[in-house]
């Protein structure tokens, strides 16, 4: 039985004994303009998640997962509520944020060390400086000897594996993860979802991460927002309580199964 949380305790603005919350939602109502109609995206949606927390959102297609990602990020306006990210109120795009997709949007004509270079020279930093990060991350995720090829060389998760050094190399407090490993097959998407938790393990930034895949939500997150169908709204948090570090041997173990069949469950009775 997964644990109800009602919307005050959701947005209860004290601090945890964990931490400090490195981001804030507040209220938050999403609605656009469709002719003469209006479709309600978001409503009344109010969460926190800690400093160094890991936190997967899951919910059904079209519950607005991804625009409440945009709306944390920056990148869309609110309709109503608003966000914090470290203190301060979300009004636009911020260095303090990192964005990861679920395409991995390398520029075809750029090598590999290029496309991770990428933001320093949209945020007009020194690129020399960065130069030895951008490559000690290409080490780190096993892509250094392909620092100076091309993305058309690489396998989808090996492009995935440079947006994700792209993401970290101007060092963001918070990394927000838009279905980024969703394309890929079976083997490969668990292969990233360990890369992903090893690198978390070091570098302990803030992240949300958006997944359809309950087992991947389960698997990565301390914390699991399940949303409710359109209008979407926060159904459940549910703590997610399996032992660090996790490995393959996680996704065998009984607990790990039953945490997945209760949420699965409750996002069938969403839609029913």
């Amino acid at each position: 039985m997964l644990a109800a949380v009602d919307n005050a305790t959701i947005g209860a603005s004290q601090t945890s004994a964990t931490g400090a919350f490195a981001i804030e939602v507040d209220g938050l109502a999403k609605a656009y303009r469709l002719g003469e109609a209006t479709l309600v995206a978001l409503d009344d949606v109010s969460f926190r998640v800690r400093d160094g927390e890991f936190v997967s959102l899951v919910g059904p297609s079209g519950c607005g997962k991804s625009t409440l990602l945009n709306i944390v990020a920056g990148l869309v306006s609110a309709s109503a509520g608003e966000v914090r990210v470290r203190g301060s109120k979300m009004r636009g795009p911020s260095r303090s944020i990192g964005m990861m997709f679920q395409s991995p949007v390398l520029l075809p004509w750029r090598t590999n060390l290029d496309n991770v270079l990428l933001p320093i020279e949209v945020f007009r930093l020194d690129r020399e400086h960065y130069m030895s990060k951008a490559l000690a991350l290409l080490r780190l995720v096993g892509l250094d000897a392909f620092a100076h090829r091309y993305p058309f060389e690489l396998s989808g998760g090996m492009q995935q594996r440079v947006a994700i050094c792209r993401m970290l190399l101007y060092d963001p407090a918070v990394l927000l993860m838009d279905e980024p490993f969703s394309a890929l097959d079976e083997m490969s998407r668990e292969f990233l979802n360990l890369e992903l938790l090893r690198i978390w393990e070091e570098f302990r930034k803030t992240v949300m991460f958006v997944t359809h895949n309950i087992g991947e939500a389960v698997f990565l997150a301390d914390r699991v927002v399940v949303m409710s169908a359109r209008p979407g709204r926060v159904a459940r948090i549910v703590p997610i309580d399996l032992p660090r570090p996790r490995s393959k041997a996680t996704l065998e173990s009984d607990a790990f199964f039953h945490q997945v069949t209760a949420i699965r469950k409750e996002l069938d009775e969403l839609r029913s």
